[in-house]
């Protein structure tokens, strides 16, 4: 039987996305601590590239869990 979004794999999905959300959240944390010991003062463009990193990390983490792991497969 078809399902309502097509034949996806929420647990890969949902693992994958939590894993490239917290592999995004370290490395932008890295290369800011990594910067700043190295260099001292970053340009305000890496600065906020590795803010921004950070921070789409954590939503992208949090947002996949809920969203292939919860909503999706229950409104199947």
């Amino acid at each position: 039987m078809q399902q309502r979004y097509g034949d996806l794999d929420y647990p890969f999905l949902t693992k994958a996305g939590f894993l490239f959300g917290v592999g995004l959240l370290a490395l932008g944390a890295a290369a800011e601590l990594i910067g700043h010991a190295v260099v001292g003062e970053l340009p305000g463009w890496e600065d906020r590239l590795f803010t921004y990193s950070e921070a789409l990390g954590i939503l992208i983490a949090f947002f996949s869990v809920w969203i292939f792991g919860i909503y999706l497969p229950l409104t199947e």
